[in-house]
């Protein structure tokens, strides 16, 4: 049976809820994302997430993927604050937002022949709903979001790219972020990323389990 456009992207969001988890590894998950993207039939879907909670089945079109109350508790804590930046500019350098910061319910940056950084990963959010506005000349921003945030990407590019790849729905609770605009002989990448730490964790989670296997 062929594979739909829908089926790839609910195998991809049981993997970024699987990595979310710690289930995969970051490794695993980037492997396994790229071969859900590349996949044509169910045969080459199944074997992706046979071994996750829900083993080699998919979820149909519009079903809410379950998820774990202490998840939605987690982004509780999340929501609402002070603003602590509305945008970014860069013309001939660079701008960065990471770590903990607080972004408001709309959010625009602009890089002229620069670029720009907008870390999420451990991000807090005033309000649940948030729109990330970026507009590229000749330069490039990276939108970078956890791996169990709902994202929706809807940007143009003309003589450019606008990666419209991390779209796809989160775990419960989770703020909603739409990324847009446009990037003119530039780039605008948004991704799914786990924090370093968060990495460290899952590659020691492992090394443990293998040497109790050992």
């Amino acid at each position: 049976m062929r594979a739909s456009d829908a089926e790839r992207e609910r195998v991809a969001e049981s993997l970024r809820e699987a990595v979310a988890e710690g289930r995969l590894d970051m490794e695993e998950f980037e492997n396994r994302l790229d071969a859900a993207y590349k996949a044509r039939t169910h045969g080459e879907l199944e074997p992706l997430v046979r071994d996750l909670p829900a083993p080699g089945t998919f979820r149909k079109a519009g079903a809410v993927a379950p998820a774990s109350s202490a998840a939605a508790e987690g982004w509780a804590e999340r929501v609402g604050g002070t603003v602590s930046s509305g945008g970014a500019f860069a013309f001939w350098g660079g701008f960065s937002r990471k770590g903990r910061w607080t972004v408001g319910r709309r959010f625009t940056a602009f890089a002229m022949m620069g670029g720009g950084e907008i870390d999420l990963r451990e991000a807090r959010f005033a309000e649940r709903d948030v729109e990330i506005r970026c507009f590229t000349l000749m330069g490039g921003i990276g939108v970078v979001v956890p791996p169990d945030l709902t994202v929706t990407v809807r940007g143009i590019g003309i003589m450019g790219g606008f990666g419209d790849e991390a779209t796809g729905e989160g775990t419960e609770g989770s703020p909603r972020v739409t990324v847009r605009g446009f990037a003119l002989m530039g780039g605008v990448g948004v991704e799914r990323k786990v924090t370093r730490a968060e990495r460290l964790r899952l590659r020691e989670e492992k090394r443990a389990q293998r040497k109790e296997l050992g």
